[in-house]
């Protein structure tokens, strides 16, 4: 397979690697780009985030919670520009996508599209769609919903920088005050800040692990010193290296961003919480949304553009 300039250029984004090793290891993996990030890695040429998303796609994300917090959803939907991501017209329409979304039994998407549009019934979401895009004159996408539901407590969410990040926290408790409400945004808050993958390390799959270990089983084999250290001092040296990534990864695993001693974990401010109110609190899982996550979108020329344009004059 070619190695394009594009593609080592998408892989120096994801990893940090340079241009040559990015080429070498896209060679020696005929172009897999996922593989690629693992031949890095475990070259030790790249870092732990093998699957840095590349955020492009502009648009917004947009959540809608009953009156009760009872239930929430988390909407994202796309269009071209930042500039009609911006526009009152396009975050009118998508609060009216993410208020039906909160009442849909759709199990996906598609199935979401192909409803009844709440607010005029001789049409469906997808034509609901359409139209918007026919008045708003670009290209749209409802790319993704999730609902969340929790009646032995309430859902915290939190949206960042006017829609490029939204976060819903299930929270099930039997206090329900300020000071539970606003612990409950400040975890929302650490989601969208430091992008974890899971709730608790309960939640990660054996597979991973188990390839996180050959990852660094294969750094350290590829590393003289290390290599030469006996088999239960590597083992160790693995195991200590997946517990620190899943301190990274998982949200209760976390250093709380806001502790005070600088090392309290989130799981222990939520304990922390929880006694100071006389309550029971868990934090039962998270949804989090940035706009764009995992979506190319084209490079833009503007002085090759106008250029263009004044070619064509």
């Amino acid at each position: 397979m070619a190695i394009t300039a594009g593609m080592v250029k998408e892989l120096r984004e994801m990893t940090g690697a340079g241009m040559m090793d990015c080429k070498k290891a896209l060679t020696a993996t005929e172009g897999n780009m996922e593989a690629a990030v693992d031949w890095l890695r475990e070259k030790g040429l790249a870092s732990a985030q093998k699957k840095a998303g590349r955020i492009a796609a502009e648009g917004i994300v947009d959540i809608c919670v009953t009156e009760d917090g009872h239930k929430a959803v988390a909407v994202e939907v796309n269009a071209e520009t930042d500039f009609v991501a911006k526009n009152e017209k396009f975050r009118s329409y998508v609060a009216d996508v993410a208020a039906q979304a909160l009442k849909t039994t759709a199990a996906d998407i598609d199935a979401f599209l192909a409803e009844t549009w709440e607010k005029d019934t001789t049409l469906t979401v997808k034509e609901a769609l359409a139209s918007q895009i026919a008045v708003i004159g670009e290209n749209m996408n409802i790319r993704r919903f999730r609902q969340m539901e929790e009646q032995n407590g309430f859902v915290a969410s939190y949206i960042h920088a006017g829609g490029k990040i939204g976060v819903l926290v299930d929270v099930e408790t039997d206090v329900v005050n300020d000071a539970v409400k606003e612990m409950a945004k400040n975890v929302a808050m650490q989601a969208a800040a430091l992008k974890p993958l899971y709730t608790s390390d309960a939640e990660v799959e054996p597979e991973y692990i188990e390839k996180e270990k050959a990852i660094l089983l294969a750094q350290i084999q590829n590393d003289p010193k290390e290599s030469q250290k006996p088999e239960k001092v590597i083992q160790g040296m693995i195991q200590g290296r997946i517990n620190k990534e899943l301190k990274e990864i998982c949200l209760l695993d976390q250093v709380y961003v806001k502790a005070e001693d600088g090392k309290q974990s989130v799981g222990k401010y939520v304990e922390q919480v929880a006694k100071e109110n006389n309550a029971k609190i868990t934090i039962k899982g998270f949804v989090r949304f940035e706009t764009g996550e995992g979506l190319e979108k084209k490079e833009e020329n503007f002085a090759e553009e106008v250029a263009k344009q004044m070619a064509g004059k």
